[in-house]
């Protein structure tokens, strides 16, 4: 949205920006939190944001370096992220890297398609913490 110079605001945009601001003073007296989180972009269930692991070679290599893998709802941000695994698997997450994937393009008889965009989340966790959703012998 473009910021406009206020000597060329309208009316009516310069009363609804006092209103804004009229209102974020009277929430920060009252102590109110005025940031509200939509319900469409809120997550109910952590089990909601994790949608799966990542089976990978690469994702095999990083469970050496305490990483874990996993496929994620692409509306989630890493706080969202470290939340879930904290929850869902009962260890302490110290950090969180994102990964927006774009499908890919694939040939089918009629023409082209695409694969969906996935969204993936390498989590790292605490020394002496482990997940064993992948199985095999402890590292």
């Amino acid at each position: 949205m473009a910021i406009r110079h206020p000597a060329i605001a309208s009316k009516a945009a310069k009363a609804a920006k006092a209103a804004r601001v009229a209102k974020a003073r009277r929430h920060a007296t009252e102590g109110k939190n005025t940031v509200v989180t939509p319900v469409s972009k809120s997550y109910t269930d952590p089990r909601d944001v994790l949608l799966k692991p990542v089976v990978s070679e690469k994702s095999y290599a990083l469970l050496d370096e305490n990483k874990y893998t996993f496929v994620v709802a692409p509306g989630s941000n890493k706080t969202q992220i470290k939340e879930a695994v904290q929850a869902v698997f009962q260890v302490k997450v110290t950090g969180v890297n994102t990964i927006n994937r774009q499908g890919k393009r694939k040939r089918t008889r009629t023409g082209f398609g695409q694969r969906a965009a996935t969204k993936r989340a390498i989590v790292t966790l605490a020394e002496g913490d482990r997940i064993d959703i992948f199985g095999g012998p402890t590292s």
